[in-house]
């Protein structure tokens, strides 16, 4: 019975109420009462305290110097004998040519956009280089080339990369030995290093992918606090422009937009499901991201070739990769007003409608095979010899002299002509014969054929098939009129007809484009138009046309196709190519310089590349092994330190498959370069593993773990330093360092 009955406690002694302290003797000021938690839920906030630390940045002021201090060492790595070797190395015979052509204003085209590539041509035109060295082969010996100003912006950027990995951890709410730990590692990695201490773009693009993966972490952290202040907009709009600046460095960047895009379609979807979010904020929140993770970048990418075409302004070695439209807007390149009307006895010029406008071409130059007959090419620059006179070929006598006495008469559709080559008196003529190159039963040769008098045979006879006319013009349906009628010329004699692809002749025909008829000719590539026509009986006030120059987004859209099309293109082996599935095990390397009895090879830091890609393996076995969990009952997810590091691990490793998992869907060269920005992510969630399994550790006991993982990291790269720097070595020290059978780097 008296163990049912409660016990009152007894009250207080008489006169000592008033000297005990209240029940809460720290009240706290800074947590929402009930009322503004459900106020503050339905603008989005979230229901706890009202002040934080931008962007979850909290570093005490040791914190800041101990960044200082990982600087310094990341300066020394990177900037040390940076001016070694004097010449050039890898691509810089590509990058360092680019920067070349930008100071001289003269066209180019690259597969990738211009930012890093503008931001190293800066660099050399500050420090006063002209751009008169070629950057023809490696190894070639830098003179008159301030070559070490070019290689810092690379090596800078790399540099900045370090503290960007610390600050990013720091966000995402990791242990300050951890931070540390991945900064130090980014530092002494040393395919980071060497691709960082040359005139490469892949430096620029994996400090902008940091940049923004560090810029998206303090956006979360102000979005989980309280969206749309001024904090929020800041950190939402430098992602934005870190996303426009890394998609124009390289496409890889296409991925780390493809990762803040699932990172954004996560949030607007989890709000979307909040009922406490009324609809107009949510339209709030969703057109915001769209400014900022949409338009920003694609303006500012747009602003990058902006800047590219304003300092390309004249011809160059580009050109014949463009439309005829955009080749005119180019200096050097301008068209004079030409006739409209192509007749019997036309002076003309052919192009190529497919392969980038190529002129129908030939020169006093003969097959060293085959009939052994005049060559006929494309040709892509213009050229007295592209320059052919069109006539009747029903005519009787000589076509190409009864003209003169005839009266003007156009060549309509149907018409059967011959086309003789103004400057050599070669008529355009094909026969049973196989090409040089295309050697197959369908492809018969084209050459030029005849001499001064000569009338000709019946295989220089072709017949105008026209394709399709200019809307704007009838006529151009109806009967050739230059620049506005396509059309297929038919070889009577043999119904080939005459075509072109992308092919080169060999040497002996200056590697132009090889010309055939095809039996089989895809329509596409038989197609031509007149660019000039020239008629002595055309009065002077005659019609006359001109291309119509494009604007800045015809232009650019133009060059993203052909940017696209020649990226495709390259599918050619390289000594030194790899595909993807070597990538994580580090199978090989990359040869980038040798010379004097030193190279130059790009190779991973073993024990950093192997533990991170053992870090991506173990969150996909864990992170699996918790779903079937979950499937059987498990709550492991209620657990918060479960949910912490999953999301931690979760962002990191979602920004590794997509920068890494694409590759697989490519044909063309590959190498091991590509990799590095997946790496950076997956470095990254090498460090937060770390985290987790040493949470439960003491500090010190966890900074000693630290300590021993970097020392043997430190060790790795002083071991492979001389493949980074280009130092000497010994031989027996070079075939000891070959861990792996696949690494090709001993000489």
């Amino acid at each position: 019975m008296s163990g049912s009955v409660r016990v009152r406690r007894q009250p207080s002694p008489p006169g000592k109420a008033s000297q005990s302290g209240p029940r809460f003797p720290h009240p706290r000021h800074d947590h929402l009462d009930a009322d503004q938690r459900r106020e503050a839920a339905s603008r989005g906030l979230r229901p706890g305290r009202k002040s934080h630390v931008t962007g979850g940045l909290n570093l005490s002021p040791a914190e800041w110097k101990l960044l200082v201090v990982v600087l310094l060492i990341a300066c020394a790595v990177r900037l040390f004998r940076i001016s070694q070797p004097n010449s050039v190395v890898f691509d810089e015979v590509h990058f360092g040519k680019f920067a070349s052509r930008y100071i001289k204003s003269s066209y180019f085209v690259d597969v990738h956009p211009p930012l890093a590539k503008l931001l190293i041509t800066l660099a050399g035109w500050l420090a006063g280089y002209d751009g008169n060295f070629d950057f023809k082969d490696i190894a070639k010996v830098y003179e008159h080339v301030p070559y070490v100003a070019m290689r810092l912006v690379p090596a800078l950027m790399g540099i900045a990369t370090v503290p960007l990995a610390y600050l990013t951890l720091r966000a995402l709410d990791c242990r300050v030995t951890t931070a540390l730990l991945a900064s130090l590692f980014i530092t002494f990695e040393n395919g980071l290093i060497t691709q960082s201490r040359h005139i490469l773009l892949d430096s620029p693009l994996i400090f902008f992918t940091a940049l923004t993966t560090f810029a998206w972490t303090g956006f979360c952290n102000e979005d989980y606090q309280e969206p749309f202040t001024n904090s929020w907009w800041a950190w939402l709009s430098m992602t934005g422009l870190s996303l426009g600046a890394v998609v124009s460095c390289k496409w890889v960047g296409l991925f780390t937009i493809a990762t803040v895009g699932l990172g954004t379609l996560k949030q607007l979807w989890t709000l979307l499901g909040d009922l406490r979010v009324p609809a107009r904020l949510w339209i709030k929140h969703f057109v915001a991201r769209a400014i900022c993770l949409i338009l920003i970048p694609v303006i500012f990418y747009m602003s990058m070739f902006g800047i590219h075409f304003l300092i390309l302004g004249n011809s160059g070695e580009g050109d014949g990769f463009m439309s005829s439209e955009f080749q005119h807007t180019l200096r050097g390149r301008g068209m004079a007003d030409t006739f409209a009307d192509v007749a019997v006895g036309s002076e003309i010029s052919i192009r190529h409608v497919n392969t980038q406008g190529g002129y129908l071409h030939s020169h006093a130059h003969s097959y060293p095979g085959g009939s052994k007959q005049q060559q006929i090419t494309l040709y892509p620059h213009r050229d007295s010899n592209n320059e052919w006179r069109i006539v009747n070929a029903t005519d009787s006598g000589d076509p190409y002299t009864a003209w003169q006495d005839e009266e003007i008469s156009y060549i309509a559709n149907g018409a059967r002509v011959k086309l003789r080559h103004i400057q050599t008196d070669k008529s355009l003529h094909s026969h049973d014969i196989r090409p040089p190159v295309s050697d197959v039963d369908f492809q018969n040769e084209v050459s030029g054929y005849g001499i001064p008098g000569y009338a000709g045979d019946a295989n220089d006879d072709w017949v105008v098939e026209i394709y399709k006319g200019d809307k704007r013009d009838k006529e151009s349906s109806k009967r050739l009129r230059t620049l506005r009628t396509q059309f297929r010329l038919k070889h009577p004699m043999t119904g080939c007809y005459l075509f072109s692809h992308k092919v080169k002749l060999p040497d002996w025909a200056y590697e132009q484009q090889e010309v055939t008829c095809n039996k089989q000719a895809v329509l596409a590539n038989s197609l031509w138009y007149v660019e000039t026509s020239y008629h002595p009986k055309l009065p002077a006030d005659a019609p006359k046309v001109n291309y119509k120059l494009p604007g800045f987004f015809a232009k650019f859209w133009e060059l993203q196709k052909v940017m696209w099309t020649t990226n495709a293109g390259l599918t050619d082996r390289h000594t030194y190519d790899s595909r993807p599935n070597a990538w994580p095990r580090l199978r090989r390397g990359i040869n980038f310089w040798v010379k004097d009895h030193r190279q130059i090879y790009l190779l991973g830091n073993p024990i950093i590349w192997w533990l991170s890609t053992a870090a991506v393996l173990s969150y996909a076995a864990v992170r699996g092994f918790l779903v079937l969990r979950a499937q059987r009952g498990y709550r492991d997810f209620d657990n918060t330190k479960v949910v912490k590091y999953n999301t931690l691990c979760g962002f990191l490793f979602v920004g590794w498959a997509l920068h890494y998992l694409p590759f697989y869907l490519m044909a063309r060269q590959l190498f091991l370069h590509h990799y590095l920005p997946a790496l950076y992510f997956s470095i990254l969630l090498a460090c937060s593993v770390f985290d987790l399994v040493t949470s439960t550790l003491r500090p010190r006991v966890r900074l000693q773990i630290a300590a021993v993982l970097l020392i043997i990291a430190i060790w790795n790269y002083s071991y492979f330093s001389p493949l980074a720097y280009g130092t000497p070595w010994t031989k027996a020290k070079c075939n000891k360092a070959r861990w792996l059978k696949t690494w090709d780097f001993s000489w």
